[in-house]
């Protein structure tokens, strides 16, 4: 196959969507700096954004998913099905790509479905432990499915899907630096253990609430908290007089833009659920505490935790037990050095840092490409 490779992505709606589709492009890039790609997302989603941020060219479809709160908001579902399936056949008509990788979300399933039935071979990279219907559906006409997740032969062909790992921030796996040294830099003591509290980029209310209510706790077991509290309640908690009253012990931030820093101070993170956290979780290999946001799609940020808790490298607790069960879970944790080692050695089993790397080459060979 000729080496000016054309190449179509399509992932999106949210950044465990997307983040990982640009990751496999780039290192596709850097093996084929000749290689030509188009991305197809969703008009109006954050891939319109982040994409070309890149330096990848996109295309968007009037696509959206099935709305379960609100029916109505379904009816002109067909409609904007059926143009987005013209648009992406006519686009990868004219793109010509020599094969498509997709990484779920709404337009991956007109983008890559058109693409099969136009005979370019596909391959899906699924990030979760439950996957997304777009996955699912597309497993079948799939060259391979990447999966995060090992014993996902229940949900996708097992002759064709490989355990691989999520793609990762590069700087995750390259940055962390011993915990002391960590410390430091942050202006922290190296003599108390440290949590980090970390909500996703928009922050998480409930672990912000969760802290809020045992404050004094913490302060009481002279801890050191690292609280990551996203946009909307950073300006109230940074005047909330509990929290000024023992600023000694709590770095308040909006956003920590050093997340491998930030790991590698951590004796104890606190965390949302997502496929990509969880992925970056499993490389920091620190005890972790598992909050999983209900509210994502068929719930699958429980199934994420599930998963880990199983293999004891996790515990967890749902939003509706935090009041009953969140400082005595956290407490099991950071009072038991040894339950933190075990945890962290747990966590090694799913650290996948040449995640990017062996997907590309499993692509590549299945294909015939050398480079």
């Amino acid at each position: 196959m000729n080496k000016n490779l054309k190449i179509l992505m399509s992932g999106g709606g949210t950044g465990g969507h997307i983040f990982p589709a640009i990751a496999i492009a780039q290192e596709i890039q850097k093996r084929f700096p000749e290689a030509e790609f188009l991305f197809i997302g969703a008009e109006g989603k954050m891939e319109m954004e982040k994409v070309p941020q890149a330096g990848f060219k996109i295309v968007g479809l009037n696509i959206a998913g099935f709305d379960r709160g609100n029916l109505m908001k379904n009816v002109n579902l067909p409609i904007k099905l059926i143009s987005s399936l013209v648009k992406a056949r006519k686009t990868i008509k004219e793109f010509k790509p020599d094969f498509a990788i997709g990484t779920g979300g709404f337009a991956s399933g007109p983008a890559l479905y058109m693409a099969a039935q136009l005979d370019v071979p596909i391959f899906v990279q699924e990030q979760n432990s439950l996957p997304g219907k777009t996955n699912t559906f597309l497993a079948r006409k799939a060259k391979a499915i990447f999966t995060a997740y090992p014993n996902m032969g229940h949900f996708f062909p097992k002759t064709k899907t490989f355990f691989l790992g999520n793609p990762i921030r590069k700087n995750i796996i390259t940055d962390l630096i011993d915990k002391d040294s960590a410390k430091e830099q942050l202006g922290l003591d190296t003599n108390k253990l440290t949590i980090l509290s970390v909500g996703g980029s928009l922050g998480s209310r409930t672990l912000n609430n969760a802290w809020k209510e045992n404050i004094d706790q913490l302060a009481a077991k002279d801890f050191q908290l690292i609280w990551q509290t996203g946009k909307t309640d950073y300006s109230d908690l940074k005047d909330n007089q509990s929290i000024i009253n023992h600023q000694s012990k709590i770095m308040l931030r909006e956003f920590i833009a050093d997340m491998a820093l930030a790991y590698s101070a951590a004796d104890v993170i606190v965390s949302r659920a997502g496929a990509i956290a969880i992925s970056e979780l499993a490389m920091a290999q620190k005890a972790v505490l598992l909050v999983p946001f209900p509210f994502a799609a068929e719930d699958h940020q429980t199934k994420n935790a599930m998963t880990l808790v199983e293999k004891n490298a996790a515990k967890m607790v749902k939003d509706t037990e935090m009041s009953e069960r969140f400082w005595t879970t956290l407490m099991e944790i950071c009072e038991h050095e040894n339950t933190r080692a075990e945890m962290s050695e747990n966590l090694k089993f799913f650290a996948k840092p040449s995640a990017t790397e062996e997907i590309v080459d499993e692509i590549l060979a299945s294909l015939n490409i050398s480079f």
